[in-house]
């Protein structure tokens, strides 16, 4: 059987099976609330609504929470993260990110400030903060992960205005 060499869709440039799989397989924990914005991000992708939940902060679960992630993952084609900044905190921390999606064929954005909390050594998403699109400039690295500059990969997909 062929070993899995494609990339993680958490641009951290390994491969799946030594990055986020770990994670979601409950191999490995998060070190840290940027790692977890990572590992959600891929669990999003490969439709992983366990893990999703899992990692929601316990006073925030909600019956019906994998059934709305599942609705969401249904109809999303995901297309890369871009952490923005990290405001690591030994209890509470912030990460604040952009995720890129097709929708109805033009790129959209969520760009949100997320708060997450250590529980027993676990980072969990607590709740996030929308904040406005963020300009893709044509020279900067593609938000997909693939080493190209934006205007040689994705810009040829118009980009919707509104965030999610």
């Amino acid at each position: 059987m062929a070993k899995i060499t494609y990339k993680c869709p958490c641009t951290s440039g390994k491969i799946y099976p030594d990055c986020c799989e770990l994670v979601h397989k409950g191999k490995t924990d998060t070190p840290d609330a940027e790692y977890t914005v990572r590992a959600r991000y891929t669990a999003y992708c490969y439709g992983n609504i366990g893990y999703l939940v899992d990692t929601m902060h316990p006073r925030k679960r909600r019956i019906g929470d994998s059934f709305s992630l599942s609705k969401l993952i249904k109809k999303t084609r995901w297309l890369g993260l871009k952490i923005v900044c990290h405001d690591a905190g030994d209890e509470v921390s912030y990460v604040d990110f952009v995720a890129y999606r097709l929708e109805n064929g033009l790129i959209a954005q969520q760009h949100e400030r997320s708060k997450f909390v250590l529980i027993e050594g676990k980072w969990f998403y607590f709740d996030g903060e929308e904040l406005p699109p963020l300009k893709l400039e044509r020279n900067e690295l593609c938000f997909c992960g693939s080493g190209k500059k934006f205007k040689k990969c994705h810009e040829t997909l118009p980009a919707k205005i509104e965030a999610m």
